[in-house]
Formats: C-alpha cells, structure tokens, sequence
C-alpha cells in the first residue's frame, strides 16, 4: 500500500510519453541521472530530480518540500462535490496534521499486527489458486491472481463487501490514471470527479452504519476516531477511507506482478519452482528494480538549490524514486536485478514522514502470495512480450502478464 497521487504529476514528460518509454523508463532515468540530474521541464510546470541523495534529501524535508498541492504557485481549487476528496487525506498533509491523520490507523498496519493476518493471507492465496490453477494451462497473473488478492484483503481490513471489488478496481483504475491518456482535461477531470464522488456516496453509507453498529474494522476505527477530542470531520473520513482502498491494492497488485516479470526475465523461475518459495531479498530488488511507484511530488516552500539549480518557492519538483533506485552511487551494478543484493536501502516505498503507512502488508502479501504460487508451479514461462503499461504517470506496472505452466 502506498502513495496514490492522482493530482501530483499533471502528465507525462515527453520522453515518457509512449508505451515502449514507460514500459523501460530506465534508460532515460540513467541520461537525466549524469546530464542533467535537476532540471526544470517548462512543459510540465515542475522540476525533476533524478539522484538517490537528492531524493532522498527531499523526501526527508517536510518543511522546505510539502506534500500538500495547495501550496503550489499553479494550484487550481477542485470544483464541483468530492471533487476533493483524496486531498483531504494524509498523503497530501505535512506534519502535524499528517501525524494526526496517520495516527489513527497506524497501529493496524504495525509488523506485528500484520503477522497475525499471516494465516488469513495464506488462505485466501490459496483459494485463488485453487479457483484459478489447472494442471497444465495458461493464466494472466494480473487480473487472475495478483489483482484479486490484494483487493479481498483491504476489503477485509477495511469491512467492505469483497463482492464490490470489480467496483474497486474501476475505481482505482481511474483515480491514479493519467491525464495523457488521450482523454481531454477538462473530460478528465470531470471523469475524476465523478469517481470520486461515486466512491464518497459509496463510503459515506458504510461510515454512518459503523457510527451506528461499530464492527471490529478499519472503516469503524475511521468513523469513531478522535482527534483532542474532536471527530475527524466528514471529507477526512471519507478521504481516508478512499486512500486506504486504493492504495491497498493497486500497488501490491503492481509489486506482485512486476516480481514475476522480474523473475522470468532473468531465468529465475526454475530456481523458485524448485524452492517452492521466494525470498525475501528478490521482493526487496523487485522494489528497488522495477518500483511500483516510481515518481512522487512536492511543492518547494522557500527558495532551494540543488545541483546548481535554483527551485523557486511554490515550485512543483517531481522526485523520481524509479530513478534513485538505479543510481550506481548508491546501489552497484544498479541496472541488473540482484535477487540477494545487500544491503538494498531502496526508495520504493518512499522515505521520511510518508514512508508508505502499508509496507509491512505489502510486503507480508508478496512474500505469500509469490511463495504459494511458485511451491504449486513448474515449467513457468512468460507468454506474449506486447505488454501494455499501467496508464498512470507515477504507478508503474503492466495491465496484463500471461504466464504459462504447469502444476506440480
């Protein structure tokens, strides 16, 4: 589970702008990382920051870098009821606000809560396999298993019916969707608004029932919680509850399924057929190598700068994580996939204050999800290399990853 940013890049750079770019972004990342390493791109409105130790920098300054969209000289109010609803969430909150925010759902995703789901997570994995395996056959990982799982369990986690996942899906689709997906802005935004108020009527609902009936959820914890004795007001509640549904699955779906591309494209799946497991070292390069989210936004709030470029206040600067992570400054040999690389002090789930709140679960379910189903396979290949990027300018995965197999 991490950042959903669906206001935070406004479109693709240019050099991203096709299939094949997004689908390898890497090769551009290295260009930036020696030529120009922070650069403005007038076309954007924003700088781009390209280093590990920039990034990192960054992200660990909540006072001179803000998440919050307002403070941004170009910020434009959203119009129109619950068109903004995931601002008001601690994802675009700095401190202490963040804090508060984050604080009351924090100790559900501590580690050692999220093994005591360890079982569940197991269970639930193999019931998915279980529907979806034959003896020998043919599966798309992404819609057959690595989106369904991680969408049953944040359904769980939060007290939402498990039967509305197409909805959530639909629903996440569209909220981390990019504006240079063809669509105009104005039907864009308008597409946006419209998700998002489907989904705030659809919170907003289950927020009064649990106010009334409290069950043992995540949902009950939101709607309940205080803050110095004041209930969180409506937009945040529904905003939280909107954050942690989407967030919940479309990165885990995009770690999972980026892991097995990962492994088939550097002849790993005899070695995990054979284990019947992954280890946890080749989930943390599959973070480091091909990170589900590979960019995140800030807004300077005084004058900065960086590599000998000037970041003016109310500056959008775009930090680029996928970048970072292949930084041969930082991580040797960093354009090879290194599944027992140590030490892998990664960006992938972010750094600093918004370290991403559901790591431990993201984690927990890709070490799950990878090791059962490579304890039932063999004869693992990839299938089909006409592969279609997730349309999103920060997400980074891939719609869909056939896989042929067979069953132990």
């Amino acid at each position: 589970m991490s950042s959903a940013e669906p206001r935070g890049l406004q479109a693709f750079p240019e050099a991203l702008s096709t299939r094949e770019a997004w689908l390898e972004p890497f090769g551009w990342y290295r260009e930036m990382r020696e030529n120009a390493p922070v650069r403005y791109d007038p076309g954007r409105n924003s700088w781009d920051v390209f280093r590990y130790a920039d990034v990192k920098r960054i992200l660990d300054d909540d006072s001179t870098f803000s998440v919050d969209p307002s403070k941004a000289t170009d910020f434009v109010e959203p119009e129109g009821q619950g068109a903004g609803l995931i601002l008001d969430t601690m994802l675009f909150e700095d401190p202490p606000r963040h804090d508060e925010l984050r604080g009351v759902v924090e100790d559900s995703f501590r580690p050692r809560a999220i093994r005591e789901l360890e079982p569940r997570i197991r269970e639930l994995t193999r019931e998915i396999l279980d529907d979806t395996l034959e003896g020998e056959g043919e599966m798309d990982l992404v819609s057959e298993f690595a989106y369904p799982l991680p969408v049953v369990v944040i359904a769980e986690l939060l007290g939402v019916p498990v039967e509305d996942r197409d909805r959530f899906k639909e629903w996440s689709d569209a909220i981390v969707s990019s504006a240079s997906d063809g669509e105009g802005g104005e039907e864009f935004a308008e597409r946006q608004q419209e998700v998002q108020r489907e989904m705030g009527f659809y919170f907003l609902q289950l927020i009064e029932e649990r106010r009334e009936n409290p069950q043992d959820d995540l949902i009950s914890t939101i709607a309940t919680a205080e803050i110095d004795g004041e209930p969180l007001p409506r937009e945040e509640v529904l905003g939280t509850c909107m954050l942690l549904l989407v967030a919940g699955n479309i990165t885990t779906t995009n770690l999972i399924t980026n892991a097995v591309r990962c492994f088939g494209e550097n002849d790993l799946f005899g070695t995990y057929t054979d284990a019947g497991a992954v280890p946890r070292s080749a989930i943390e390069e599959t973070l480091r190598y091909r990170a589900p989210v590979q960019a995140m936004t800030r807004i300077a709030t005084e004058e900065v700068t960086m590599n000998g470029e000037t970041i003016g206040a109310g500056e959008r600067v775009i930090v680029w994580m996928g970048s970072a992570n292949r930084d041969g400054r930082q991580f040797p040999d960093g354009d090879s996939f290194v599944p027992d690389r140590s030490p892998n002090q990664h960006l992938g789930f972010g750094h600093g204050t918004h370290y991403c709140l559901g790591a431990p679960l993201a984690r927990l379910e890709a070490e799950v999800a990878l090791s059962e189903l490579f304890d039932r396979l063999t004869d693992v290949e990839l299938v089909g290399t006409d592969l279609e990027p997730t349309r999103s300018s920060f997400i980074y995965g891939v719609e869909s990853l056939p896989l042929e197999y067979a069953t132990v």
